[in-house]
């Protein structure tokens, strides 16, 4: 029983924690229509239903070992392993940032996109800006702030 209430207490806190980096990434990249998650504990909790109910955002759980159903993080995933993860040693937690956040800013900035049509998604957004792509169809584009994030450019 004693474990039971471990799980849950750590699903809480994991739940709790995937809520602040959801309400962060709202803030930064705009509100999404749907979020697409696995059946984690931490994502099934009812603090995940009440800030769904709450903000109005649809979740879709994928179904128990399909990942395939949530292809777009299988596929960042895959190259964040291949082209990061696998080529570098970390030293500390800041080394890990400051490697992390360089990779994402190149990801975001300066790669070319398959699925936006060889475009970064910096190009996508600005194309979007004078009327190339349906208005309002990404997010408007917040500045970052490495340093308060802990990152380095």
């Amino acid at each position: 029983m004693d474990d039971l209430r471990v799980i849950w207490k750590v699903s809480i806190r994991r739940a709790c924690e995937v809520l602040r980096e959801l309400d962060r990434c709202i803030r930064l990249y705009g509100r999404p229509e749907t979020i697409v998650s696995d059946n984690g504990s931490e994502l099934t909790s009812r603090a995940i239903l009440e800030w769904q109910n709450e903000t109005g955002i649809a979740w879709h759980y994928i179904a128990p070992g399909k990942p395939q159903q949530n292809g777009f993080v299988e596929s960042f995933n895959g190259k964040l392993r291949d082209e990061c993860l696998n080529e570098e040693v970390f030293d500390t937690l800041a080394h890990a940032r400051k490697i992390l956040g360089r990779w994402r800013h190149d990801y975001n900035h300066h790669r070319p996109h398959s699925s936006l049509g060889g475009l970064t998604p910096a190009a996508r957004r600005s194309l979007e800006h004078v009327g190339s792509f349906a208005p309002g169809a990404l997010a408007t584009p917040q500045p970052m702030d490495y340093e308060r994030a802990r990152l380095s450019k």
